[in-house]
């Protein structure tokens, strides 16, 4: 079996990929059992920061690597928080439940502007590097329209889950199954298009 390290430690995110890559050959291995540093996304896109978290897992541990991206976009912010999404509260206090924290700053930034221009995305972008010298990394994309809220609703995932809203589902994302919100997420988007390109280069 193949092992490949997920450049991530964010706990979240892990669960999605084990539970839309269960089927594969090979071992997804959280680059927290590695015990190094995550690197310092310096990037200025989710293209970027991916390519930087895929290279930085390969050169620390020899394996295959896969890396995520991902964030919102807010149409009346300009695209804030973006490539800043984890880290738009800039919580100090290491006890702060930091999504908790983003929400509230989020909804803050938001506040009086009306539903109709509360438009949003979640974007993700997937690299796979088959070694960290490797100059043509596989790249895929997904994204997942919807609406902010204006309060949180439900407890299923992570993030901004609470606060997006998917108009198809009549939902926030927090309130959907984790098999809904991987077929209609940006994360599964993506993924499902890694899956269709890469097995030859395992």
């Amino acid at each position: 079996m193949n092992k490949i390290v997920l450049a991530s430690s964010n706990q979240g995110k892990l669960r999605e990929f084990k539970q839309i890559l269960s089927a594969k050959n090979f071992e997804l291995v959280p680059q927290s059992t590695f015990n190094f540093v995550d690197a310092d996304e310096t990037g200025l896109s989710f293209v970027e920061n991916a390519i930087i978290k895929a290279r930085h897992a390969s050169e620390l541990t020899g394996l295959p690597s896969l890396a995520d991206d991902s964030g919102i976009e807010v149409d009346a912010l300009q695209g804030r928080p973006g490539i800043y999404s984890a880290r738009y509260a800039q919580v100090q206090d290491p006890s702060a439940d930091q999504d908790k924290e983003n929400n509230k700053k989020l909804l803050l930034e938001l506040a009086g502007v009306p539903e109709p221009l509360r438009t949003a995305r979640f974007q993700c972008v997937i690299v796979f590097m088959r070694h960290a010298q490797d100059p043509t990394p596989l790249i895929c994309q997904g994204s997942w329209e919807g609406q902010i809220l204006s309060e949180e609703s439900g407890v299923n995932g992570f993030g901004y889950d609470p606060l997006f809203f998917v108009p198809s589902h009549n939902c926030t994302s927090a309130e959907l199954s984790k098999e809904i919100k991987n077929d209609l997420s940006h994360r599964g988007e993506a993924l499902r298009g890694l899956m269709k390109c890469w097995q030859p280069l395992l």
